[in-house]
């Protein structure tokens, strides 16, 4: 990268190791990581994510790219014409044109709302996450054989999001957000990605329900604003679900009380 001095352009070494070679003769070192990197960093990418949807002959630059108005040619996962877009384009945008057009099309509105698996979306979660799903278990009967829902609109380029945890029953979503170790996650662009996920799913006919820990803010109107994920944090998620969906339906997925104490044995 480099900066306009008054006669010179001067290179820019930044701390993740893109921009000028750090050392050499009037490049100017910084500590802080690129702009790309940076943004990278906030959508919860990588940057070989992002050398796998380049044109392979721009790779190479794309490497080293510290710009996140820099334009590229990508590759379409679905096998679509090849387009150009911005870096911050591809990592917070859309897709290609296909694809947007498909999202909108007679079988995508079929589908949207539907909740399915998806065998090959990565199942690895957090203790956390996994935590959330067996105090969940305890009060109401999850069901293990959905993990997306179809939505009308492209995310990330699908027409599908992954919520933490879904209720097909009453079509809610659970989302439970920390700020983690960084303490910068679901912050900034994640938490304006955050709600675009939270508003394809209200589009469709479903709800979300967000834990907000560890410090951070209500997003939504349905969130639950702790400390840490405790039993008490999970009775009052319930509680949310009672008043968005009403006692009956709740009641009719709610576990008794000898499953419920079974379901605590077997966790």
């Amino acid at each position: 990268m480099f900066v306009f001095g008054r006669s010179t352009l001067v290179a820019v070494s930044f701390g993740c190791g893109h921009g000028g070679e750090r050392g050499a003769p009037g490049t100017v070192a910084l500590a802080r990581v690129c702009p790309l990197c940076m943004l990278i960093h906030e959508t919860h990418r990588s940057r070989s994510e992002l050398l796998g949807k380049v044109a392979p002959p721009q790779r190479a630059a794309l490497a080293r790219e510290t710009r996140i108005g820099a334009e590229y040619e990508w590759r379409c996962s679905r096998g679509h014409d090849r387009y150009r877009a911005t870096v911050r384009e591809v990592l917070t945008g859309t897709a290609c044109a296909k694809c947007r057009a498909n999202a909108a099309g007679p079988t995508a509105a079929r589908e949207a709302g539907v909740p399915f698996m998806n065998p090959a979306l990565r199942t690895r979660t957090s203790q956390t996450e996994q935590r959330l799903k067996g105090l969940l278990g305890e009060r109401i009967r999850l069901n293990h054989r959905v993990n997306a829902i179809h939505i009308a609109r492209t995310f990330f380029g699908r027409n599908e999001v992954w919520p933490d945890v879904i209720v097909p029953q009453l079509r809610i979503a659970i989302e439970y957000d920390d700020p983690g170790r960084s303490r910068r996650a679901h912050l900034g662009l994640k938490e304006a990605s955050d709600l675009d996920k939270d508003d394809a799913l209200r589009e469709v006919g479903w709800h979300v329900i967000r834990i907000r820990a560890a410090g951070l803010d209500p997003l939504g109107p349905h969130s639950v604003v702790c400390g840490q994920l405790t039993p008490a944090v999970v009775d009052q998620v319930v509680e949310v679900m009672r008043r968005i969906r009403g006692d009956a339906a709740v009641d009719a997925i709610s576990l008794p009380l000898d499953e419920a104490a079974d379901s605590r044995l077997r966790s």
